[in-house]
């Protein structure tokens, strides 16, 4: 399944945030109902990623989240994400020195961002810079790996410009954006 990202193509927003960091649409399903989404962007918690914040969405929960495991078959998934990604833009043109991120909770996801990206490269490219990142866990000279004092090993996160190139099956492990200038 490709998505074709358009920003004249989305869906009216039911209500938007002071702060632009959450947003609520319907999105008509194929079965004739609609589905509310939440779309929530907040600090990623990873000291290592400062100035990233995470873009996360999903029908509503009844604690102020969002269900992100839930499958749903969105009659239109095209607007669908271009409406997700839209709130994305306006939040980045508002807060330029900050950087968007997603993250595929399971391997379908991460395929489905990692394709997304690639299709829509010439269109996103007027908004926005992909960036791909990976995680490593350091190697001493002696061998051994950086740790915390509790024994476990430190993963730190490794940005680069996201790779076109790259294989749909050489997954990222986050998928960031920032605003191009």
């Amino acid at each position: 399944m490709q998505v074709s990202i358009n920003f004249d193509d989305i869906y009216d927003a039911v209500s938007i945030s002071d702060d632009l960091t959450e947003m609520i649409f319907n999105a008509p399903q194929n079965d004739g109902n609609t589905c509310q989404l939440l779309v929530k962007i907040k600090k990623h918690p990873d000291p290592h990623l400062p100035n990233v914040y995470n873009l996360g969405f999903g029908p509503p929960n009844r604690s102020g989240g969002f269900r992100d495991n839930v499958r749903l078959h969105h009659k239109n998934i095209n607007k669908v994400f271009s409406t997700i990604l839209i709130l994305a833009l306006v939040f980045l043109d508002e807060n330029p020195s900050l950087v968007i991120g997603v993250d595929g909770s399971d391997d379908f996801r991460a395929r489905f961002y990692h394709r997304m990206l690639k299709h829509n490269r010439q269109y996103l490219s007027d908004y926005f810079i992909a960036i791909g990142v990976d995680w490593y866990v350091r190697i001493f000279r002696d061998g051994s790996y950086e740790q915390n004092s509790d024994g476990t090993y430190i993963a730190k996160p490794r940005s680069e410009p996201f790779d076109y190139n790259r294989e749909n099956r050489d997954l990222y492990r986050y998928y960031m954006f920032r605003r191009c200038s």
